[in-house]
């Protein structure tokens, strides 16, 4: 029974990982499935997905020393514009986590930039769980209509 939660959870931190990955349509199926209940997959996914988020933090408080070497995961020129694009609007840009292709850079140039980890975990929960919030109510609605 738990098998669909660890699912979820694992495919949402991919999703916020580096690792191309998408934890919706894994949500999506488990509510149509209705063999849990829906606050609950919104709170396995959001925890999975800010915890993904917290490992690119992580790489970006180590990015510019490890930047250069062959085994990590992101080049001195994307880190560039990552931080680039994060000094421009500061922690505020942390709302557009939840945003396919560049929510993950901007969690990644967060850790280099040194930002609190209490107001990025604070922010990108808010961004993280309010996507799933909306998804999930969408897809109920979309139920309740058909």
């Amino acid at each position: 029974m738990m098998g669909g939660l660890w699912l979820l959870f694992g495919a949402a931190f991919l999703a916020a990982s580096l690792i191309p990955a998408q934890s919706e349509a894994v949500l999506v199926g488990l509510i149509l499935g209705q063999t849990y209940p829906v606050w609950l997959l919104v709170l396995v996914a959001g925890i999975g997905n800010v915890l993904g988020s917290c490992v690119n933090w992580g790489l970006g408080r180590v990015a510019e020393t490890q930047a250069d070497k062959r085994w990590f995961p992101i080049s001195r020129a994307n880190l560039a514009r990552a931080q680039d694009r994060y000094q421009r609007w500061g922690w505020i840009s942390l709302l557009a986590s939840w945003v396919p292709i560049i929510g993950d850079p901007i969690t990644l140039a967060a850790g280099v930039m040194r930002e609190p980890l209490w107001r990025f975990v604070l922010v990108i929960s808010i961004a993280k769980f309010g996507r799933y919030i909306v998804l999930a109510t969408t897809v109920l609605g979309a139920v309740h209509f058909f």
